[in-house]
């Protein structure tokens, strides 16, 4: 699914053009970490959009390996992970733009509301349920509106974000979406994810045309260029990754799989700033109403528990980070800082 909305909003850039990066470093080695270190952000999507995404998001970030998450705040479990945060100052969080709700009987609204944003909203009275019927209703004026609602929400509770991501990738899906998102995090010194680096994995599993991989990379730069940090490469396929019927309901076998699944992204990584994401749930009975991903993200907390897991980022020598150390790497340069 990244390649196809990345590849639309990248490729329509015309006019938005800044220089193309010539450097060979990695902007891990630029942030201070060692060259050819493999660093690596394991980062937790979807917080504040249930109680069981909340509960598996929390175990993983402070009991498993998990390093960094992104809350949803049009959903309505925000609150109590906001609250969780204040309690945990350490925790590193950002905001997990969302401009989409894509389940059938478990919605939420744009917080702008539908008279400020209404090619946002659909005939409940939700945010569209696609992406595609987002980026053919939505105007940019209106996503920007709804973005900078959600980071107004974020500050007004008291929580400050680490950086910016986008629910379901729709960001990527137009090219005015994708200036503002830039745009938003420059003006406000928030690192948004984007990943402008080398991008080995995204041509491997995501197989961009090249003219994609030299857009990415050049916005990568001008992102590094006004002081904020930028990721060398992105793994996003783990929400892919097909459970086998006969292990969906069995937890050790559950465990097993999908932490043999991550030791072999571990291993995949190149050297440079990478950043992996899953969806860490602690699924209850109840979970099975929103969705159908539940043994997928229950497999995800699983894996993050795992000792092996843990065991298999030492023997692989990978450093672990999260967005709030970028910031400070990135501030410590010469040159733009936070």
């Amino acid at each position: 699914m990244l390649k196809k909305y990345f590849c639309l909003g990248i490729l329509s850039l015309a006019g938005f053009r800044p220089a193309a990066q010539t450097d060979s470093m990695t902007y891990a080695e630029k942030l201070g970490f060692p060259k050819a270190a493999r660093v690596l952000i394991l980062h937790v999507d979807d917080m504040g959009m249930s109680f069981d995404s909340n509960e598996g998001g929390e175990l993983a970030l402070t009991k498993g390996a998990a390093t960094s998450c992104s809350v949803m705040m049009p959903c309505p479990w925000v609150p109590a992970f906001v609250h969780w945060l204040k309690q945990n100052p350490g925790i590193d969080a950002g905001l997990h733009l969302t401009l989409t709700s894509e389940w059938k009987e478990y919605r939420w609204g744009p917080l702008a509301g539908k008279l400020t944003v209404p090619g946002l909203v659909d005939k409940e009275g939700a945010m569209w349920p696609t992406v595609q019927e987002t980026a053919l209703h939505a105007s940019a004026d209106e996503v920007e509106k709804e973005m900078r609602a959600q980071l107004d929400r974020a500050r007004s509770m008291g929580f400050e974000p680490t950086h910016l991501d986008t629910h379901m990738g729709t960001i990527y899906a137009n090219e005015g979406y994708l200036e503002r998102y830039i745009q938003i995090g420059i003006e406000n010194h928030i690192p948004v994810m984007l990943p402008g680096g080398h991008d080995f994995l995204i041509e491997e599993q995501e197989h961009f045309p090249p003219e994609a991989i030299s857009q990415i990379r050049k916005l990568g730069k001008m992102l590094w260029d006004s002081g904020l940090p930028v990721l060398d490469d992105l793994h996003n396929t783990s929400y892919d990754w097909k459970i086998p019927d006969d292990i969906q309901n069995d937890d050790a076998k559950l465990q097993q799989f999908k932490t043999e699944k991550y030791i072999e992204a571990l291993k995949s990584l190149r050297p440079g700033l990478t950043m992996m994401i899953m969806h860490c749930t602690a699924t209850t009975p109840v979970f099975s109403q929103i969705s159908s991903s539940g043994p997928s993200r229950k497999g995800d907390l699983l894996a993050m528990m795992d000792p092996a897991f843990k065991k298999a980022l030492e023997h692989e020598g990978i450093i672990l980070t999260n967005w709030k150390e970028l910031i400070e790497k990135r501030a410590a340069l010469p040159g733009k800082g936070l």
